[in-house]
């Protein structure tokens, strides 16, 4: 791992990933709200996309393919769409399967971090590679049913590691609570091994859920229904913040 790899994880409260706008740097020290589009009024993007602040939040980005799991969501020109409305980061979750193949097209549409699944992946350490060679950030997401030890191989490598505490496919399911014990796993082998990722949890994430899971070691909060399901988003998304500290 390199040293600014190691400084972006795990010092500096911001920093500017290789595709990122000149003099523009994201947050990267946790906690971290990350607003998930895929619950916004799309005819609304903009004004959905006011509410994000790019010096702490990030933009998180659904992508589903109606094959690695049963619904179908968007692609790059709505990923690219995203980079033109905010200054924010922008982090892509991929649930696609091999990935690998698409990773270009949505670094080019302006996805700052890629995040792709273990289960989804038949050589996952080259589409790590992939990933990494296209200059974003590298993330890689476990299903509920996956265990931790079956990306351990990976983990020293990973700027994001993100664990699903809902089965992936929809928005507004209800959150898991035994998937805590996989994010407190996850902080312990961080610790353990002097790994530098941040660990992110995706499902049912509301002010409540989320401060068990910052109590449990999670860093990023991605949240939709919470946020833009709400009467008032900006709120609701002060609200989340403040859950998490």
């Amino acid at each position: 791992m390199s040293d600014d790899r190691k400084r972006d994880a795990g010092g500096a409260g911001l920093s500017r990933p290789a595709g990122a706008a000149a003099g523009h740097r994201y947050p990267l020290v946790p906690p971290i709200a990350a607003p998930s589009i895929l619950s916004a009024d799309f005819s609304r993007l903009s004004e959905a996309l006011a509410i994000v602040d790019p010096a702490r939040d990030w933009v998180h980005c659904d992508v589903m393919d109606n094959h690695f799991v049963p619904n179908l969501t968007f692609g790059p020109l709505l990923v690219a769409a995203v980079r033109t409305l905010t200054p924010a980061l922008v982090d892509v979750h991929l649930m696609i399967e091999e990935p690998a193949r698409i990773v270009p097209n949505f670094r080019e549409a302006g996805a700052d971090q890629i995040t792709v699944h273990l289960e989804a992946c038949l050589d996952v350490a080259g589409t790590l590679a992939t990933v990494r060679e296209s200059g974003a950030r590298v993330g890689l997401a476990l299903k509920p049913g996956t265990p931790l030890a079956a990306a351990e191989r990976h983990l020293a490598d990973l700027d994001l590691l993100l664990l699903m505490t809902v089965e992936p496919g929809f928005g507004g399911q209800a959150f898991m609570a035994d998937m805590l014990d996989k994010v407190r796993a996850a902080a312990a082998w961080r610790a353990a091994h002097g790994a530098h990722y941040l660990i992110e949890v995706d499902g049912g994430i509301a002010p409540a859920t989320a401060r068990r899971a910052r109590e449990a070691g999670a860093d990023v909060f991605v949240a939709g229904h919470a946020v833009f399901r709400e009467r008032d988003p900006h709120v609701a998304l002060a609200v989340l913040r403040q859950s998490i500290g």
